[in-house]
C-alpha cells in the first residue's frame, strides 16, 4: 500500500483537481480521506489517498477485464446478484472496508446461482472460506422467499 497527498485550494485549484482525478483513475484506490482546511483568508482541501500501484515489481501492469454479469447470469440469478451487491455495499460501508474485501463480484455471482444460500453451500463457492462465512454469512443468507 502506498499513500499520496493532494492539497487543492478552493479557489483556483482546477488543474490540481484534474491531476488528482487522473491519478485516481490510474490506481487501485483503497481509501480516500479528505479534510477542509481553513488558513486565515484561504481554504483548501487536503486529500490522503491510500492505493495499490497497478504495476508489480517486474513492471508488468495488472489489468482486470470487466465482466458483464447481466449477460453471464440468467435473469433470476442476476436479480439475486443485484440484491447481494446492495447487501455487500452496506456491509462494506459498515465495516469500513472495500466491497471486494467482503465478497468479489465473482463470489457474489456464485452465490446468486444458488437456489438457496446456506452455510454449507457458501463454502462451496471458490474464494469463500470459513472466515468469510463466519464473518458475513448472517448478512447473505437470504430467506428462501427473498432468494427466489
Amino acid at each position: 500500500m502506498q499513500i499520496k497527498l493532494y492539497t487543492i485550494p478552493i479557489i483556483g485549484g482546477d488543474s490540481l483537481t484534474v491531476e488528482m482525478n487522473v491519478f485516481l483513475c490510474s490506481k487501485k484506490i483503497l481509501q480516500v480521506e479528505n479534510h477542509l482546511i481553513r488558513d486565515g483568508k484561504s481554504a483548501f482541501w487536503c486529500f490522503c489517498i491510500k492505493y495499490i500501484d497497478s504495476t508489480n515489481l517486474r513492471g508488468e501492469v495488472f489489468t482486470t477485464k470487466k465482466v458483464d454479469y447481466k449477460a453471464l447470469l440468467d435473469e433470476k440469478s442476476f436479480t439475486r446478484f443485484s440484491k447481494l451487491r446492495e447487501i455487500r455495499k452496506k456491509v462494506a460501508q459498515d465495516d469500513a472496508v472495500p466491497a471486494y474485501a467482503v465478497f468479489t463480484d465473482e463470489e457474489l455471482a456464485g452465490l446468486a446461482r444458488l437456489e438457496v444460500i446456506t452455510l454449507a453451500n457458501m463454502k462451496s463457492i471458490q474464494g469463500i472460506g470459513q472466515k468469510k462465512v463466519e464473518k458475513y454469512s448472517k448478512f447473505f443468507i437470504l430467506d428462501n422467499e427473498e432468494s427466489k
